[in-house]
Protein backbone atom coordinates (compact mmCIF):
# COMPACT_ATOMS: atom_id res chain seq x y z
CA UNK A 1 0.00 0.00 0.00
CA UNK A 2 1.49 3.40 -0.65
CA UNK A 3 1.49 5.53 2.33
CA UNK A 4 1.83 9.17 2.74
CA UNK A 5 4.24 10.89 5.14
CA UNK A 6 3.88 15.13 6.21
CA UNK A 7 7.14 16.09 7.14
CA UNK A 8 6.75 19.38 9.47
CA UNK A 9 9.60 21.32 9.75
CA UNK A 10 10.69 25.03 9.56
CA UNK A 11 14.33 24.30 8.53
CA UNK A 12 14.82 23.53 4.77
CA UNK A 13 17.62 21.67 5.13
CA UNK A 14 16.41 19.56 7.87
CA UNK A 15 13.33 19.10 5.70
CA UNK A 16 15.82 17.96 2.51
CA UNK A 17 17.62 15.29 4.73
CA UNK A 18 14.25 13.71 6.51
CA UNK A 19 13.17 13.95 2.45
CA UNK A 20 16.24 11.95 1.33
CA UNK A 21 15.85 9.60 4.02
CA UNK A 22 12.51 8.31 3.56
CA UNK A 23 12.87 8.86 -0.45
CA UNK A 24 14.91 5.14 0.34
CA UNK A 25 11.93 3.98 1.39
CA UNK A 26 9.65 2.36 -1.26
CA UNK A 27 6.11 3.11 -1.26
CA UNK A 28 6.31 6.29 0.29
CA UNK A 29 4.89 9.69 -0.69
CA UNK A 30 6.33 13.01 1.30
CA UNK A 31 4.71 16.21 1.81
CA UNK A 32 5.79 18.86 2.88
CA UNK A 33 5.21 22.15 5.34
CA UNK A 34 6.74 24.38 7.00
CA UNK A 35 5.42 25.10 10.01
CA UNK A 36 1.99 23.33 12.62
CA UNK A 37 -0.64 25.95 10.72
CA UNK A 38 0.56 25.19 7.43
CA UNK A 39 0.18 21.40 8.10
CA UNK A 40 -3.07 21.66 9.40
CA UNK A 41 -4.16 23.57 6.01
CA UNK A 42 -2.60 20.93 3.94
CA UNK A 43 -4.11 18.35 5.94
CA UNK A 44 -8.06 19.39 4.97
CA UNK A 45 -6.81 18.58 1.35
CA UNK A 46 -4.93 16.03 1.50
CA UNK A 47 -4.65 13.18 4.69
CA UNK A 48 -1.51 11.82 5.22
CA UNK A 49 -1.01 8.21 6.21
CA UNK A 50 1.21 9.76 9.13
CA UNK A 51 2.72 12.76 10.62
CA UNK A 52 6.31 13.43 10.89
CA UNK A 53 6.56 16.74 13.44
CA UNK A 54 9.80 19.26 14.40
CA UNK A 55 8.81 20.48 18.25
CA UNK A 56 9.94 23.72 18.04
CA UNK A 57 8.48 25.76 15.12
CA UNK A 58 6.79 29.14 14.36
CA UNK A 59 2.85 29.69 14.76
CA UNK A 60 2.34 26.29 16.14
CA UNK A 61 4.51 24.08 17.23
CA UNK A 62 5.05 20.36 17.58
CA UNK A 63 2.81 20.13 20.93
CA UNK A 64 0.20 22.00 19.67
CA UNK A 65 0.20 20.30 16.13
CA UNK A 66 0.04 16.90 17.90
CA UNK A 67 -2.70 18.03 20.48
CA UNK A 68 -4.83 19.40 16.96
CA UNK A 69 -4.18 16.25 14.67
CA UNK A 70 -5.61 13.77 17.42
CA UNK A 71 -8.62 16.14 18.03
CA UNK A 72 -9.27 16.72 14.22
CA UNK A 73 -7.71 12.82 12.66
CA UNK A 74 -7.82 10.75 15.53
CA UNK A 75 -6.17 7.84 13.07
CA UNK A 76 -3.36 9.89 12.02
CA UNK A 77 -0.03 8.82 13.98
CA UNK A 78 2.14 11.39 14.88
CA UNK A 79 6.20 11.09 15.35
CA UNK A 80 8.20 13.79 17.12
CA UNK A 81 11.48 14.68 15.87
CA UNK A 82 12.80 15.50 18.98
CA UNK A 83 16.42 17.82 19.81
CA UNK A 84 18.70 18.92 22.67
CA UNK A 85 17.06 21.04 25.06
CA UNK A 86 13.47 20.34 23.95
CA UNK A 87 12.89 16.78 26.03
CA UNK A 88 10.55 17.84 28.11
CA UNK A 89 8.47 19.14 25.55
CA UNK A 90 8.42 16.12 24.00
CA UNK A 91 7.62 14.00 26.74
CA UNK A 92 4.78 16.17 27.22
CA UNK A 93 3.64 15.60 23.27
CA UNK A 94 3.62 11.61 23.98
CA UNK A 95 1.32 12.06 27.17
CA UNK A 96 -0.79 14.02 25.14
CA UNK A 97 -1.09 11.70 21.78
CA UNK A 98 2.04 11.54 19.53
CA UNK A 99 2.92 7.83 18.81
CA UNK A 100 6.23 7.61 18.67
CA UNK A 101 9.48 9.76 18.36
CA UNK A 102 12.93 10.00 16.76
CA UNK A 103 15.53 11.95 18.35
CA UNK A 104 17.72 14.32 15.54
CA UNK A 105 20.95 13.10 16.71
CA UNK A 106 19.88 9.76 15.31
CA UNK A 107 17.92 10.03 12.36
CA UNK A 108 19.96 8.41 9.64
CA UNK A 109 20.08 5.69 12.15
CA UNK A 110 16.41 5.44 13.58
CA UNK A 111 14.03 7.33 11.29
CA UNK A 112 13.17 4.41 8.55
CA UNK A 113 12.38 1.64 10.94
CA UNK A 114 10.20 4.14 12.73
CA UNK A 115 8.14 4.98 10.50
CA UNK A 116 7.95 1.82 9.02
CA UNK A 117 7.21 0.45 12.55
CA UNK A 118 4.22 3.04 13.18
CA UNK A 119 3.05 2.61 9.69
CA UNK A 120 2.35 -1.17 10.17
CA UNK A 121 0.14 -0.26 13.37
CA UNK A 122 -1.23 2.47 11.31
CA UNK A 123 -2.16 0.60 8.24
CA UNK A 124 -4.43 -1.99 7.80
CA UNK A 125 -2.66 -4.41 5.79
CA UNK A 126 -2.21 -8.01 7.50
CA UNK A 127 -1.42 -11.44 6.73
CA UNK A 128 -4.35 -13.06 8.65
CA UNK A 129 -3.91 -16.45 7.52
CA UNK A 130 -0.47 -17.27 8.69
CA UNK A 131 -1.33 -15.65 11.93
CA UNK A 132 -3.95 -17.57 12.77
CA UNK A 133 -1.62 -20.79 11.97
CA UNK A 134 0.05 -19.25 14.86
CA UNK A 135 -2.98 -19.43 17.32
CA UNK A 136 -3.39 -21.91 20.38
CA UNK A 137 -7.06 -20.45 22.47
CA UNK A 138 -6.22 -17.22 23.67
CA UNK A 139 -2.21 -17.32 22.80
CA UNK A 140 -0.09 -16.93 20.42
CA UNK A 141 3.06 -18.39 19.72
CA UNK A 142 5.09 -17.23 16.30
CA UNK A 143 8.14 -18.22 15.16
CA UNK A 144 11.19 -15.97 15.16
CA UNK A 145 10.28 -13.78 12.51
CA UNK A 146 9.88 -10.35 12.85
CA UNK A 147 7.63 -10.15 9.46
CA UNK A 148 5.10 -12.12 11.57
CA UNK A 149 4.82 -9.05 14.49
CA UNK A 150 2.94 -6.03 11.87
CA UNK A 151 0.20 -8.83 11.14
CA UNK A 152 -0.08 -9.92 15.15
CA UNK A 153 -0.41 -6.03 16.05
CA UNK A 154 -2.44 -5.40 12.78
CA UNK A 155 -5.07 -8.42 14.85
CA UNK A 156 -4.67 -6.83 17.95
CA UNK A 157 -5.42 -3.60 16.52
CA UNK A 158 -8.70 -5.27 15.55
CA UNK A 159 -9.29 -7.50 19.01
CA UNK A 160 -8.69 -3.87 20.94
CA UNK A 161 -11.55 -1.87 19.16
CA UNK A 162 -13.70 -4.82 19.23
CA UNK A 163 -13.33 -4.70 23.24
CA UNK A 164 -14.05 -0.94 23.36
CA UNK A 165 -10.61 -0.55 25.29
CA UNK A 166 -9.74 2.72 24.33
CA UNK A 167 -10.69 5.50 21.45
CA UNK A 168 -8.78 5.39 17.90
CA UNK A 169 -5.89 7.05 19.38
CA UNK A 170 -5.12 5.03 22.19
CA UNK A 171 -5.76 2.15 19.92
CA UNK A 172 -2.76 3.00 17.89
CA UNK A 173 -0.66 4.09 20.78
CA UNK A 174 -1.34 1.12 22.93
CA UNK A 175 -0.58 -0.94 19.13
CA UNK A 176 2.61 0.70 19.50
CA UNK A 177 3.66 0.04 22.82
CA UNK A 178 3.04 -3.58 22.02
CA UNK A 179 4.78 -3.62 18.70
CA UNK A 180 7.87 -2.16 20.92
CA UNK A 181 7.43 -4.65 23.36
CA UNK A 182 7.47 -7.58 20.88
CA UNK A 183 10.69 -5.81 18.68
CA UNK A 184 12.41 -5.70 21.98
CA UNK A 185 11.73 -9.61 22.58
CA UNK A 186 12.79 -10.37 18.58
CA UNK A 187 16.31 -8.39 18.42
CA UNK A 188 16.89 -8.05 22.35
CA UNK A 189 15.74 -11.26 23.69
CA UNK A 190 15.62 -13.91 21.03
CA UNK A 191 18.36 -12.64 18.84
CA UNK A 192 20.47 -11.46 22.23
CA UNK A 193 21.60 -7.32 20.58
CA UNK A 194 22.43 -4.63 21.92
CA UNK A 195 20.02 -1.81 21.05
CA UNK A 196 23.03 0.48 20.92
CA UNK A 197 24.47 -1.52 17.76
CA UNK A 198 21.37 0.32 16.05
CA UNK A 199 23.41 3.70 16.66
CA UNK A 200 26.09 2.48 14.11
CA UNK A 201 25.95 1.15 10.80
CA UNK A 202 22.40 0.16 9.96
CA UNK A 203 23.73 -2.24 7.02
CA UNK A 204 26.15 -4.30 9.39
CA UNK A 205 23.12 -3.89 11.91
CA UNK A 206 21.18 -5.45 9.85
CA UNK A 207 23.39 -8.25 8.26
CA UNK A 208 24.12 -9.20 12.22
CA UNK A 209 20.66 -9.92 12.44
CA UNK A 210 20.38 -11.91 9.37
CA UNK A 211 23.30 -14.07 10.56
CA UNK A 212 21.91 -14.40 13.86
CA UNK A 213 18.41 -15.92 11.95
CA UNK A 214 20.48 -18.68 10.31
CA UNK A 215 22.00 -19.57 13.90
CA UNK A 216 21.36 -21.81 16.67
CA UNK A 217 20.16 -21.10 19.30
CA UNK A 218 18.82 -18.00 17.76
CA UNK A 219 16.45 -19.36 15.10
CA UNK A 220 14.62 -22.38 17.09
CA UNK A 221 13.09 -19.43 19.37
CA UNK A 222 10.16 -18.35 19.73
CA UNK A 223 7.81 -15.76 21.29
CA UNK A 224 4.74 -16.37 23.28
CA UNK A 225 1.71 -13.61 23.47
CA UNK A 226 -1.51 -14.16 26.13
CA UNK A 227 -3.86 -11.41 25.74
CA UNK A 228 -7.29 -11.15 27.34
CA UNK A 229 -9.76 -8.19 27.71
CA UNK A 230 -11.97 -8.37 31.06
CA UNK A 231 -14.28 -5.37 31.10
CA UNK A 232 -11.71 -3.67 33.65
CA UNK A 233 -8.55 -3.88 31.57
CA UNK A 234 -6.72 -5.56 28.48
CA UNK A 235 -3.69 -7.80 29.74
CA UNK A 236 -0.94 -8.60 27.38
CA UNK A 237 1.75 -10.94 28.43
CA UNK A 238 4.83 -11.53 25.84
CA UNK A 239 7.60 -13.70 26.45
CA UNK A 240 10.97 -14.91 24.40
CA UNK A 241 12.80 -17.59 24.82
CA UNK A 242 16.46 -15.27 25.27
CA UNK A 243 18.46 -15.48 27.99
CA UNK A 244 17.12 -12.06 29.92
CA UNK A 245 18.06 -9.68 31.72
CA UNK A 246 18.13 -8.27 34.89
CA UNK A 247 15.46 -5.37 35.13
CA UNK A 248 16.52 -3.24 38.20
CA UNK A 249 19.22 -2.27 35.45
CA UNK A 250 16.62 -0.60 33.44
CA UNK A 251 17.32 3.04 32.69
CA UNK A 252 14.17 5.53 34.31
CA UNK A 253 12.49 6.06 31.38
CA UNK A 254 10.80 9.18 32.95
CA UNK A 255 13.81 10.97 32.72
CA UNK A 256 13.55 13.38 29.46
CA UNK A 257 17.85 13.14 29.63
CA UNK A 258 17.24 9.15 28.55
CA UNK A 259 14.96 11.02 25.23
CA UNK A 260 18.09 10.43 23.31
CA UNK A 261 19.38 7.20 24.56
CA UNK A 262 18.30 3.94 21.91
CA UNK A 263 18.41 1.95 24.86
CA UNK A 264 15.80 3.57 27.00
CA UNK A 265 13.34 3.96 23.96
CA UNK A 266 10.73 1.31 23.70
CA UNK A 267 10.61 1.19 27.70
CA UNK A 268 9.36 5.11 27.18
CA UNK A 269 7.13 4.45 25.08
CA UNK A 270 5.68 1.34 26.73
CA UNK A 271 5.33 3.18 29.74
CA UNK A 272 3.84 6.75 28.30
CA UNK A 273 1.11 4.31 26.67
CA UNK A 274 0.18 1.88 29.01
CA UNK A 275 -1.10 2.13 32.70
CA UNK A 276 1.07 -0.27 33.84
CA UNK A 277 4.24 -2.42 32.86
CA UNK A 278 6.29 -4.83 34.51
CA UNK A 279 8.79 -7.49 34.12
CA UNK A 280 9.29 -10.88 35.41
CA UNK A 281 12.23 -11.30 37.65
CA UNK A 282 14.30 -13.01 35.21
CA UNK A 283 13.70 -10.13 32.21
CA UNK A 284 12.74 -12.33 29.47
CA UNK A 285 8.99 -11.41 30.33
CA UNK A 286 6.94 -8.21 30.07
CA UNK A 287 3.46 -7.42 31.02
CA UNK A 288 1.63 -4.54 29.68
CA UNK A 289 -1.72 -3.43 31.00
CA UNK A 290 -4.42 -0.90 29.70
CA UNK A 291 -7.48 -0.28 31.53
CA UNK A 292 -10.40 0.94 29.92
CA UNK A 293 -10.86 3.78 28.80
CA UNK A 294 -13.85 5.19 30.89
CA UNK A 295 -14.38 8.89 28.44
CA UNK A 296 -14.18 7.07 25.10
CA UNK A 297 -17.28 7.53 23.28
CA UNK A 298 -19.52 4.56 22.68
CA UNK A 299 -18.78 4.15 19.30
CA UNK A 300 -15.00 4.44 19.19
Amino acid sequence: MMATVLVVDDSPVDRRLVGGLLNKTPKIEILYAGDGEEALELMERQCPTIVLTDMIMPNLDGLELTAEINKRYPLVPVILMTGKGNEEIAVRALQMGASSYVPKSSLAAMLVDTVENVLSVAQEEQIQVRLMDCMTACQFVIENDVTMIPALINYMRGFIRKAKLCDETNGIRTCVALEEALNNAFYHGNLELDSKLREGDRAKYRALVDRRLSMNPYRERRIFIDAAVTPEEGRFRIRDEGPGFDPKNLPDPTDPANLEKPSGRGLLLMRTFMDDVFFNQHGNEVTLVKRIDTTASPGA
